[in-house]
Order: structure tokens, then sequence, then C-alpha cells
């Protein structure tokens, strides 16, 4: 298990602890102690369950805040389940003040029968909790020291504060399906968010979109099915149609990404057309008014304002230039099994269907490669490229060719 504590609220740097023995949530919390050595007394420590990562800053703040005006110098998070959960019960002395935590396994049946719940997150001043921790026994039935008897020291200083909070705020993850439970509580929260700032989901249930994500303009609208991961961000007014999934790639404004198209580590200038079923893999660079069409793939490919590619191409390792535009079942050969080249498309350059272009090679300024050309060498600016064999037209051949055919059929019976 690792214990970790910090002592900054808010970004800062993070010490690990390691407990080696496993001796219960007391033990784990005393082997991060030395993290703190220098700090002071009246420090507030703030604990928090690993397993619970809905839990917002907001509540944390509140934590902090009850901790600062509490007496006892010792605040922490309850919560009642939506069902019976194997958690702490809260239990209270005759006027009502939190006398101590009960873990499940040491719990009568009456106090099993207690709604409000420990949550496992704790406000503590350093100073009492140095104290506390050093008191801490393993007369439990596991024989642990429990970082809940905390809360008894706290009685005896006038009582630790107790913030009631919603189950769904707390809730921990023992195993798959309260993993999918609290993904999909995020997911929702995470949606509602944009929403509200003005992003249109076609299908809210149906999209996925991380934490870190971000900023997404206003009006954008994102189809059904849309996966938007790491730290990807799209500007107004921008289009991710059905299927989409999005890795780390920067969109800017006013952009179509028809259906099912992918794209990772990559960036994407104003109206840009992309799609429908598009691969456009890291370090690939899409300019302004560019388009890439269906099943296209790049890779460390930059593609400069307006030019297309909008069929079946591979590009990779490539510069093309300004509304150069790429033929249908273009392929840049970049790899010759063990190096990669790059390829260079001028401005204006014409590529026609089925070419293949091998790298190291570069086709000039407002040239054209004739459709099913391999391109070995350097293509001057506004020359034709073309290495097609001749074709050859046999006057009256196909219609002999089924005569013979005809004739060596067999009779059918």
């Amino acid at each position: 298990m690792n214990a970790s504590l910090d002592t900054t609220f808010g970004v800062g740097s993070v010490d690990v602890a390691i407990q080696a023995e496993q001796r219960g949530t007391g033990h784990a919390v005393q082997c991060a102690l030395p993290s703190v050595a220098k700090e002071p007394d009246d420090r507030i420590v703030v604990i928090l369950t690993g397993d619970a990562p809905l839990v917002g800053a907001e509540r944390i703040a509140q934590l902090v805040a009850a901790c600062q005006a509490s007496p006892a110098g010792m605040a922490l998070l309850s919560t009642v389940p939506d069902r019976e959960m194997p958690y702490g019960r809260l239990v209270r002395d005759e006027g009502g003040v939190l006398a101590r935590i009960v873990e499940w396994s040491d719990a009568t049946p009456a106090q099993r029968a207690i709604a409000d719940t420990n949550a496992g997150f704790y406000a503590i001043r350093l100073g009492h909790l140095r104290k506390d921790l050093a008191a801490l026994r393993a007369d439990n039935a596991k024989g642990e020291l429990y970082l809940t008897d905390l809360v008894a020291h706290a009685h005896a200083r006038g009582g630790a504060t107790s913030i009631d909070t919603p189950i769904t705020e707390v809730s921990g993850i023992n195993d798959r399906v309260d993993l999918a439970t609290v993904e999909r509580a995020a997911r929702v929260a995470i949606n509602e968010r944009w929403m509200r700032a003005g992003v249109t989901m076609i299908d809210p249930a149906s999209t996925y979109i991380d934490a870190a994500v971000g900023p997404i303009g206003k009006d954008v609208v994102l189809g059904p099915n849309v996966c938007l991961r790491g730290k990807t961000s799209i500007g107004d007014g921008s289009q991710i149609d059905t299927g989409c999934v999005l890795t780390d790639a920067q969109v800017a404004d006013h952009a179509v990404i028809k259906p099912y198209s992918i794209l990772g580590e990559s960036q994407f200038g104003a109206r840009v057309i992309i799609g429908p079923f598009t691969h456009c893999r890291p370090g690939s660079q899409i300019d302004e008014d560019a388009h890439l069409g269906n099943f296209v793939e790049t890779k460390k490919t930059h593609l400069m304002a307006g030019a297309k590619a909008n069929h079946l191409a591979y590009l990779g390792d490539a510069s093309i230039g300004a509304k150069a535009n790429i033929g249908a079942g273009t392929i840049t050969c970049n790899y010759d099994g063990v190096g990669k080249y790059k390829t260079t498309i001028e401005a204006g350059a014409f590529i026609g269907s089925d070419s293949q272009l091998v790298a190291p090679v570069t086709i000039g300024r407002d040239a054209y490669v004739g459709s099913g050309t391999t391109v070995t060498k350097d293509v001057p600016r506004g020359a034709l490229a073309l290495t097609r064999v001749k074709q050859v037209n046999v006057e009256g051949w196909a219609d002999r060719f089924r005569e013979a055919q005809a004739k060596r059929k067999k009779p059918t019976e």
C-alpha cells in the first residue's frame, strides 16, 4: 500500500511514503507523517481516500473550513449509503456530539443500523494528528491501527465536525461494478458542465469526455458516440460527428469532423473538413481550409492551407503545400524497412490518382503527376511526371476470345 500526504491545499509537490507492512489505515498515515515533519502544529492536514475520485475541490475546501472552525481541530465527511455497506458508523453521545467511529467488523447490530457512515475523508490540525497517531492501539477485531480512532480522541477536545455528503460524491471503488458506476457519474457531471457552457450533445449518454479535455468552445456540436480524450481542445462552432475519437487533438474554430474519424496528437486549423473515416496519427498538422476525406491516413504530415486529399490516400512523413490536390489511391512510400524519408509536395501541385511517391522526393510547385505514376525522382516546378506503360489496343481481341471460350465449353447434359 502506498500512503501519500500532501500538505499543500492545491497544486504542489507530492512525497510518496511506502507502507511496507499492512497494519491498517492509521499505520498508513504514520508512515506518511515524516513527510510533514517540518510543518508547524497548527497546519491543517487533509487525508483523502484514494478510491473516491468524485469528491471535488469545493467539498475539500468545505472540509478544511470546518476543521478551522472546529474546537477539536478535526472535521470529516459522512454519508448515508443507498445500500448496506460494510463501512464504519458514526456514534454520537447523548448530546449529539460525535463520540467515535465503530468499524463494521467491530460493530454491534444496533450500531450497524446507524445510517451515518464514515466516508473516509478527514481534515485535522497537525499537532493533534501527531499526538493521536502515537496513541493508536490495535485492540480491535482486525488487529490493526484504525485511523477512525482519531475521532474518539477528538471527542475529548469537544468533538469532530461531520459534514453530510451525498453517497454519489464519496462512493469508493471496490470492484468493476463500482468502477463503472463512478465513471458513469463522472461522465454525467462532465457532460452537464460542458452543456451549460454552450456545447450541444446530440446524445449525452453516449458522449465520453475526459476530465482533462478543454477548452471546448461555444456552439460546438458533438454527435452520438463521440469520445474526447486527453488534452483535446475544440474551437467555437466546430462539429464533431458520430463515432469520432479525438485524443490530444487541437481543433480550431468551425471545423467539421465527419463520422468515424480517429484523430490523435495532431492539430487542425479553422474550417478544416475531416472525414468520414479519416485517421490522423500523431504529428499531423492540418492547416485552415484543408480537406481530408474518406479513408485517408496521415502520419507526421503537414497539410497546408486549402490542400485536399479527399479519397483513399496514405500520407506519411510529408509536407503538402497550400492548395495542392492529392488524388485517390495516392501513397507516400516513406519507409524502406530501415529508415523513414520525407515527401515534399509544393503548393498547387496536382497528384493524380493511384500514384506512388517514393521518398525522399520533391514534387515542385504547380507540377502534375499523372495517374498511375510511380515517382522516384524530383519533379521540377510546373512539369508533368509520367511513368505509365504505353497503352496498346488490339482490335477485335475480345470477340475472338469469347468465341474460343464458347468452343471449349462441354455441352450440358
